[in-house]
């Protein structure tokens, strides 16, 4: 696309007059890599075309934001996005699409605990993986134009097998806080992560509060345990930090888990929102 590109310090330094359209086939399915893409090449001179493109609801939420700016996109949501680059673009109010992660999360903590809990504002056809598996480990789940229940009705959950991959599939962003989950389930539930390396960090700390995992490479083997104990851990990226907040809420005794400042990123005061369910969670200041 005609930018200059350098590492300098450690810092990735770009200069460009004005980007150039091009044809681009991505070696991986990649959604910030396709939202980046999108974005340069949006004032682009010229048409640019992402082949393998991500297909995630946050990449065509991204499209109609920058639709309703002036931009000119097709395809978003295929494997093929064309752009046909503009001069500018204009202002505009727009509303941003629900957090599905964070939806799914809080329906991994109704089931964790054997609980019910009704997530609202949320879009149920974003998260059809999630739902599958939810029902899987044993859940009743109810689904509205804008809502998902959950109810465990007290249950202990099944353990799942997942096996992660770009979207409409189940997502790597649910992976820790279904390996939750599998800690407490009954039986032995498999995770394959596909997407990312080295996304087995919380798989280490849970152990420390007596959850039986093996690992294998890129698959992480759980035995569910009847209760786990309370541990000092600590949060490795966003989703493990979540994942341990669901494994606290279901483990004997006080869990303190430190560096949660990861949390932030994807969360909004979930500490707030799991009291008003219950929980009895708190921050504490570093």
């Amino acid at each position: 696309m005609g930018a200059d590109i350098h590492i300098e310090n450690g810092y990735i330094k770009a200069r460009a007059d004005r980007l150039k359209g091009v044809r681009l086939v991505l070696e991986t399915v990649t959604v910030t890599g396709t939202e980046n893409l999108m974005m340069a090449a949006a004032l682009a001179d010229g048409e640019t075309v992402l082949e393998n493109a991500a297909r995630e609801p946050e990449v065509v939420d991204l499209a109609n934001f920058l639709s309703a700016m002036g931009a000119k996109i097709k395809g978003a949501g295929t494997d093929r996005i064309v752009i046909e680059g503009v001069e500018r673009l204009n202002g505009t109010a727009y509303e941003v699409l629900p957090d599905r992660i964070e939806a799914g999360t809080y329906l991994v903590a109704g089931a964790i605990t054997g609980g019910h809990i009704r997530v609202k504002n949320t879009r149920p056809d974003h998260l059809d993986a999630v739902i599958g598996k939810l029902q899987e480990a044993g859940a009743k789940v109810g689904v509205g134009d804008s809502w998902i229940e959950v109810d465990m009705r007290g249950r202990r959950p099944d353990a799942v097998d997942i096996r992660t991959a770009p979207y409409p599939a189940f997502p790597t962003d649910m992976q820790a806080q279904f390996a939750a989950l599998n800690t407490v389930a009954s039986g032995v539930g498999t995770i394959i992560e596909t997407i990312f390396e080295n996304r087995f960090m919380h798989m280490l700390e849970m152990r420390r509060m007596g959850a039986e995992i093996r690992l294998e490479g890129n698959t992480a083997i759980i035995k569910g345990v009847e209760r786990l104990t309370a541990a000092p851990v600590m949060a490795t990226d966003l989703r493990a930090s979540a994942s341990l907040v669901l494994a606290g809420l279901v483990a004997d005794g006080r869990t303190e888990i430190e560096r949660i400042y990861h949390i932030d990123r994807g969360y909004e005061a979930i500490e707030e929102k799991l009291q008003q369910l219950g929980a009895k969670i708190r921050r504490t200041p570093a």
